[in-house]
């Protein structure tokens, strides 16, 4: 009888474990606050990589806005000739390559110059050689593009750091005659 009593005693103890609100008021509290937690760690994952993915392009190009320029002492336009000379300058940066924009009458031709030896179609450098590659760091170069019968309206110039195409880091808006 002693063992039954025990048992009666051992449910009426978990009954009124049941019957009691504050036990199943913490446990809710307890898996709420899990929950949110989970949620807070799979969002800021994804934001986090999302953010890191476009900080990484903006920051090859960042800081690095007067670095890559267009000398306007040597860029000018020789209307004998119908030849639109341009140099660059490339500052204390390393650089993958350059875009130039010339722009005359409505269309604009660019041209990507890289840091390997390569011929342009209708791009020569100063003395005519065909072999076209972008000035080192710290230096310049002097260019010459054949293909504007007019005089060009602007030339703009792009910096490519990292792989990454940056904004317009310099321009010319009125191209000068050779003299």
């Amino acid at each position: 009888m002693k063992k039954g009593m025990d048992m009666n005693y051992l449910c009426k103890m978990g009954n009124q474990f049941l019957n009691k609100r504050g036990v199943s008021g913490v446990i809710t509290v307890v898996i709420l606050i899990g929950l949110v937690m989970a949620t807070t760690v799979i969002v800021w994952t994804v934001v986090n990589s999302l953010v890191s993915d476009r900080l990484g392009d903006a920051e090859a190009c960042f800081g690095n806005f007067e670095k890559v320029t267009l000398n306007n002492r040597y860029t000018c336009y020789n209307s004998s000739s119908s030849k639109t000379m341009f140099s660059i300058n490339i500052g204390d940066i390393d650089v993958d390559g350059v875009v130039v924009s010339i722009s005359s009458e409505g269309t604009t031709k660019g041209y990507t110059i890289t840091d390997t030896n390569s011929t342009i179609s209708g791009l020569t450098d100063y003395f005519g050689g065909a072999s076209i590659i972008i000035p080192g760091k710290n230096s310049g170069l002097t260019y010459i593009a054949t293909e504007y019968p007019n005089k060009p309206d602007s030339i703009n110039i792009r910096p490519v750091i990292n792989g990454k195409q940056c904004e317009v880091s310099d321009s010319i808006i009125e191209i000068d005659s050779c003299r």
